[in-house]
């Protein structure tokens, strides 16, 4: 159920959580499903180490460029892989099943937007300090055994989703043990595979699910250690041309429009956050997908942002807009809602020509 963590023993919670799913759980394989930033891949690197090292079979599917768990595609690539149990880290929470008549355990620290009918669910949300998922999954993962020498992938998420410094004892233990650059230069390497063109974060992955430690991944020689640094230098380049795309203003939003191949729009909305402290920052990015306009949205201002595209939402968006965080969220619309979408905002300037 929502809210199986509570502020009084959110690890004890997460731990009673994961044996509560693992006792539902015949023998088999358990299918670990992952967002593909450095939050879900070390969710996801934690709970696959933890599981099999448990002696229990489980494999990992990581989300594309795009994709969701809920899309068609994916559920299929679920199935066909006949998990007898999923585990759903970082992807949101929604009150659909994923794939029904699977025991399910969600983990995850987004805004819900439903109650999933049967499973598990691990939700940091509300809490205070918010959690991410791999440390929810990190605390999970200690009822299955002992998992001291993973803290450093706790970290990873939360530093790469902006946790506050000392909120986390757990944080602070894991810099001083692996150190405290090491761990943000990895987390930065581990986040640059997803925003590039190909948005293939398999090297990342593998280099979570092998490492004892940041420094396999920033001091590494290995093909993929190379293909991080490959992918951080695309996508730094991506960042500074549409760094130079100016914001147009309409009363409290400001709009950036551009287009990229990679995944830069949050990385300018979050930059511009910081010049225009009083708007509404949107930096949309026409180029990452065919036909579909993706966009970050950030503010300054303590404008609820969830809230914000809530009643901005045009007809016809599904679960792709409006997720997230009050102050970080974003979403995907095709062509003609997001010209709707942006109408409706006064930028009658920024719709785009339909897709032929």
């Amino acid at each position: 159920m929502i809210g199986s963590l509570t502020n009084d023993d959110p690890r004890a919670d997460a731990r009673a959580g994961m044996t509560r799913f693992l006792d539902d759980v015949p023998e088999g394989r358990i299918i670990v499903a992952g967002h593909f930033d450095a939050d879900g891949l070390a969710a996801v690197a934690i709970l696959l180490r933890a599981l099999q090292a448990g002696g229990r079979n489980a494999e990992a599917a990581i989300v594309g460029k795009g994709e969701t768990p809920w899309d068609n595609s994916f559920a299929d690539r679920l199935r066909a892989m006949s998990p007898v149990g999923l585990i759903v880290t970082d992807l949101g929470t929604r009150g659909n099943p994923v794939l029904p008549g699977v025991p399910t355990l969600t983990i995850d620290h987004h805004r819900p937007t439903g109650t999933p009918p049967d499973g598990v669910t691990l939700s940091g949300h509300e809490l205070d300090p918010e959690p991410t998922s791999a440390l929810i999954a990190w605390w999970a993962a200690a009822a299955i055994g002992d998992q001291s020498d993973l803290q450093w992938l706790a970290a990873l998420g939360l530093i790469g989703d902006m946790a506050p410094e000392h909120a986390f004892p757990e944080l602070a233990e894991a810099q001083q043990r692996w150190g405290k650059t090491a761990l943000r230069d990895a987390t930065s390497l581990v986040n640059a595979p997803r925003r590039t063109a190909a948005a293939d974060a398999s090297p990342a992955l593998r280099l979570l699910l092998e490492a004892d430690g940041p420094k396999v991944i920033t001091k590494g020689d290995s093909a993929d250690a190379a293909a991080l640094v490959a992918a951080k230098a695309e996508v730094r380049a991506e960042v500074e041309a549409a760094r130079r795309v100016p914001p147009r203003v309409n009363g409290e939003v400001a709009l950036i429009l551009f287009s990229s191949p990679c995944q830069v729009h949050p990385l300018i909305a979050q930059q511009w956050r910081g010049r225009l402290k009083d708007k509404v920052v949107i930096a949309a990015n026409s180029g990452y997908r065919p036909g579909w306009v993706h966009f970050a949205a950030r503010s300054a201002s303590g404008c609820d942002l969830l809230a914000f595209l809530a009643e901005h939402r045009p007809d016809g968006a599904d679960g792709r807009f409006g997720n997230g965080h009050a102050q970080a969220t974003g979403g995907a619309l095709p062509i003609e809602q997001w010209n709707a979408f942006v109408s409706g905002l006064g930028f009658d300037e920024a719709t785009l020509p339909r897709a032929g």
